[in-house]
């Protein structure tokens, strides 16, 4: 799989805006308090909303929502793109950001997205105007025979699959504990945030510290609950 794959399998730009809200609550009630994968920043600035992966192993996405449409850049510190891997100055692997459109120009040099040199820090970027039909990619000359070059067949994972078991699955194995689907479902859904959601997807997590989270998503809550809930 690479960045091209990816761009006939991501959803919608909203639909995609939507899933990366429903992974960052449903994570934030599986792990309360503690470091996570799936982000969701709705404030990034005035006109623009962050969604973001973590892997606390130097791996990252981030996507970009704002009125001109959506950018995602990835990087994955194995991938032979990085800019690392190179024997002279760090730089992207040519073609990955070099048609970038001009409405998405900053964020290939965005500070949060580049190194303390201002080396952009992407192995695989995607963008999708807001009056497009379709993802889209730079073209790229791929290295033979790597069967993943830059972070896309796994990166994206949780994206491209964009399904209540998919995240059970990665629930299961990186915190290695069983969910309930269905509450998973009702997420996925962006069904109101309420009491019994919350604890069947974690029994012992505190009611007002997930509606605190979800309030910060801006994900629907139920209007019983509230931020000062007990």
């Amino acid at each position: 799989m690479t960045v091209h794959d990816v761009a006939q399998m991501l959803p919608e730009v909203s639909s995609l805006r939507d899933l990366c809200r429903s992974m960052a609550m449903a994570e934030a009630i599986v792990n309360p308090g503690g470091e996570r994968f799936y982000s969701f920043n709705p404030s990034w600035s005035q006109t623009e909303e962050l969604a973001s992966m973590r892997n606390g192993s130097g791996d990252e996405i981030d996507i970009v929502f704002s009125p001109a449409g959506a950018y995602i850049r990835g990087f994955d510190h194995e991938s032979p793109f990085s800019p690392y891997h190179h024997d002279d100055v760090p730089e992207p692997w040519p073609g990955v950001v070099d048609s970038v459109p001009a409405v998405f120009q900053q964020y290939i040099h965005e500070p949060a997205f580049t190194d303390e040199d201002g080396t952009p820090v992407v192995t695989v970027c995607l963008w999708h105007e807001a009056e497009a039909e379709r993802w889209q990619a730079g073209e790229i000359d791929f290295p033979d025979g790597h069967p993943d070059p830059d972070g896309s067949a796994w990166l994206f994972d949780l994206l491209v699959n964009p399904t209540p078991e998919a995240f059970r699955a990665f629930v299961e194995d990186y915190y290695e504990t069983a969910i309930d689907i269905e509450a998973v479902r009702r997420i996925y859904n962006l069904l109101p945030l309420d009491r019994a959601l919350i604890t069947s997807l974690h029994p012992a997590a505190s009611v007002k510290d997930v509606v605190h989270e979800g309030t910060a998503i801006v994900y629907p809550i139920a209007p019983d609950l509230s931020p000062e809930t007990s």
